[in-house]
């Protein structure tokens, strides 16, 4: 323990920049170039574990899903042996880490973040492109530029949350100690962020905890990027254990141990409900944390006063960027009758003008979907639209899958509001719009909020005030994440704190101190400096006489 450097401040946080990739500009060049070379190549893909590279010979292909017959990499996956090494490798390095000054693993993090927005940012942007089938715009606003601000900015959140000192009186020292959670954490991450399957192994990691990480089976690819920049950022082994492996076989491994501390999820609705249901089953050291980011049915209401050609902008974005898997993604749009004629014009030539196909092409708006599972259960729900059975399709629908998993931009209509095609997730570029009267707004606001299960991000488009306030007094409970002429989609870490309440998870806020406080236990540390040497207290002296 390094001594005398209690009121260490860290740098001054600021959101990472987000490049361009204009025509000509050298970071252009520098991504085209390194998505051509490692888009050429296929890499091994181990676990990590204690440090070590494992290879188990037992491997599953990472492709590119616009192009699937490209194999990125072969991951070698984990059986129950190797993750239980890697739990007790968690375990013990847990000791170290957990000692370890708060500047000195914040300072892992914050050369983390800066070699990842200097050298190692064409890198992982290029992962995430070439395996998870983003766009150069959506692969920078993640794995560049979100995934630095996670690691500065946690930074920023831990050092205020362990100035929250209690008072103490004259001869009193009264202090709390944040300490880490005893045991391992598991983090569970997935295939849409390359920022979040950053964070979720080290936000608990950076608070002295040690980690079990499974990431998406579909996004193993930039996984490896991840960790292997962490080491060079001088990660100790066994602070973040990584493992491939069946989810099942890599859950049930770890569920099992009696020394789970918490679990740090982002996912569907239903593997955290199955997961959150085996944890309360079990019998524990300590009560683990239970910390989950789950899906969502995000709404855009526009009001009579919108503005129509932000209307149009926010949707095209909000629905249709990263083909829909955002867990904001918009998903259900409420327009006014009056409105309705000229946005449905708008928006049917708008999206007849986006392209789609290899993220390599810096034309292309929209990538492929993650897999030709989600290829063809999207392509099913669009065939039950095209027959009318509970919403009309509108524009779009286009399926193909020969070369690689693309689903086009589509606009779907529904009368009701309590239509599958408006309460069920699709997580892809599937929008549908309900069409409501003018007159009955306050109406409408009451229908969003009782339709869906969910509560992650909404929206509210309209120029006159009092609609906003109505909206947001009324969808209080509708959207963790709530935005007033904006698209439901794109928060910022810093800026807006990002999670949901009711089926969308524990609100539990990535991106803030909210977060980083599930992460620690804290211990009260009184220190009387002159303690009292008699039982006795004044008031059971006698009456004088």
């Amino acid at each position: 323990m390094i001594a005398g450097f209690a009121q260490l401040t860290p740098p001054e946080i600021l959101n990472e920049p987000v490049k361009a990739y204009l025509p000509g500009s050298p970071e252009r060049r520098e991504l085209s170039d390194t998505l051509a070379r490692m888009g050429a190549e296929t890499i091994d893909l181990p676990s990590l574990i204690d440090g070590r590279f494992v290879y188990t010979g037992r491997l599953e292909s990472s492709v590119s899903p616009h192009d699937h017959r490209r194999i990125l990499g072969q991951a070698h996956l984990c059986g129950r042996a190797e993750v239980e090494q890697a739990i007790e490798s968690a375990v013990t390095a847990a000791l170290a880490w957990g000692r370890t000054p708060w500047e000195e693993r914040a300072a892992v993090f914050l050369r983390a973040a800066d070699l990842l927005s200097g050298p190692w940012r064409a890198r992982l942007n290029a992962a995430t492109m070439l395996g998870q089938s983003k766009t150069a715009h959506q692969a920078e606003i993640d794995s560049a530029a979100e995934l630095a601000d996670f690691w500065r900015f946690n930074v920023a959140f831990m050092h205020r949350l362990y100035a929250d000192q209690p008072l103490s009186p004259a001869g009193v020292w009264n202090r709390v100690e944040y300490r880490p959670l005893e045991g391992f954490v598991y983090a569970v991450s997935p295939f849409n962020f390359t920022a979040i399957a950053g964070n979720l192994p080290s936000a608990p990691a950076l608070m002295g905890n040690t980690v079990v990480w499974k990431p998406s089976n579909t996004a193993k690819y930039s996984a490896h990027f991840i960790m292997e920049l962490l080491q060079a950022a001088g990660l100790p082994a066994g602070v973040i254990n990584l493992v491939y492996g069946d989810p099942a076989e890599v859950t049930d491994t770890v569920l099992d141990d009696p020394r789970l501390a918490g679990l740090h999820f982002t996912g569907s609705t239903q593997v955290f409900s199955n997961l959150a249901a085996s944890i309360v089953a079990k019998r524990y050291r300590a009560y683990p944390r239970i910390v989950g980011e789950t899906g969502g049915k995000n709404f855009l209401l526009a009001h009579p006063s919108a503005d129509l050609d932000a209307l149009a902008a926010a949707t095209l974005r909000g629905a249709f960027e990263y083909q829909g898997q955002k867990c904001s993604a918009l998903s259900r749009l409420f327009v006014p009758k009056s409105l309705r004629p000229r946005l449905k014009s708008r928006l049917v030539d708008e999206i007849a003008t986006i392209k789609v196909g290899d993220v390599a092409d810096f034309g292309n708006f929209m990538g492929a979907v993650i897999d030709q599972r989600t290829c063809a259960r999207l392509g099913t729900a669009i065939a039950r639209a095209r027959t009318g059975d509970g919403a009309r399709l509108i524009q779009g629908g286009e399926v193909r899958a020969d070369d690689g998993y693309f689903v086009h931009p589509t606009l779907l209509e529904a009368d009701d509001v309590s239509s599958p095609f408006m309460t069920t997730e699709f997580f892809g570029p599937i929008v549908t719009a309900h069409v409501y009267d003018d007159a009955r707004f306050g109406d409408m606001i009451a229908k969003i909020d009782a339709t869906s299960a969910y509560g992650l991000t909404g929206s509210i488009f309209a120029t006159e005030r009092g609609a906003v306030m109505q909206a947001l007094d009324g969808l209080r409970q509708a959207a963790g994440n709530f935005y007033i002429n904006d698209k439901p989609t794109g928060a910022v870490v810093g800026q807006q704190p990002f999670g949901g309440a009711r089926l969308s998870g524990t609100n539990d806020k990535a991106g803030s101190m909210w977060n980083l406080m599930r992460w620690v236990s804290p211990r009260t540390i009184k220190e009387t400096f002159v303690p009292p040497i008699d039982y006795r207290y004044p008031f059971l002296a006698s009456e004088p006489i």
